[in-house]
């Protein structure tokens, strides 16, 4: 069975968040919610100072505590050990946002997209409204990828959960998750696990690295490197 995860070189990874512009563009996110996010800290004082930045995304952990708490098994791990989210089965308890210790899980609070169905202009007399461009598009949204519904909602309704699916939509046509895929730095590596001959293996053979929050146990399958 394939194995699947990625890594993250950090010292490559410029910080400009490509990755979670991607990702909003591939799945159809919401604003205020991300798949696809980061943390960084700042240590020091002026001109001794240390920036870290961390992307981060959902680990698909081997024991991912998500799974464990859904009551439904909407959360649950296919053939390939992607966490995944059925939203036919979820009830939008939250637990699985409770129980993951790294916070991304996003849940839909408000109907998805509203901003779109503003009538006012940002701008009046200089920008469009809403409602105009949805008239000259000819579509509800003005930007919507079709092929995230191949294999999940292309939109997640309101009042379930959602997150980083590793665009297993993707996986399935021989392509590489869409945050891999757009980096312009070549920051992010993914592949099987299970194969040795997998570019993951090679960088993961070549550097030390570290996952986030090991002491959880959850055995997450993003790792980083020369953090």
């Amino acid at each position: 069975m394939t194995k699947y995860g990625m890594v993250i070189d950090l010292h490559k990874c410029v910080g400009c968040s490509g990755c979670s512009i991607a990702c909003k563009n591939e799945n159809n996110v919401d604003t205020g919610m991300f798949w696809a996010h980061y943390f960084h800290e700042t240590k020091g004082s002026f001109p001794n100072v240390n920036y870290k930045y961390v992307p981060t995304l959902c680990n698909h952990c081997e024991d991912a505590a998500c799974v464990r708490v859904c009551p439904t098994q909407a959360m649950y791990k296919d053939e390939n050990g992607l966490t995944l989210h059925d939203p036919d089965k979820c009830i939008g308890c939250k637990s699985c946002m409770q129980a993951c210790p790294y916070g991304v899980i996003n849940f839909n609070k408000n109907k998805p997209h509203r901003r779109w169905e503003e009538t006012a202009a940002a701008i009046k007399g200089g920008t469009a409204t809403s409602k105009e461009l949805q008239e000259r598009t000819g579509q509800e949204l003005p930007y919507y990828n079709a092929d995230r519904a191949f294999t999940y909602e292309g939109i997640r309704s309101k009042g379930i959960v959602e997150k980083c699916t590793f665009c297993d939509h993707r996986i399935k046509d021989n392509l590489r998750p869409y945050c891999v895929e757009s980096c312009p730095a070549d920051a992010r590596t993914f592949g099987d696990l299970d194969d040795p001959s997998s570019d993951i293996n090679k960088v993961l053979a070549q550097y030390s690295s570290q996952v986030l929050k090991p002491e959880k146990g959850t055995k997450p399958r993003v790792f980083y490197v020369r953090g």
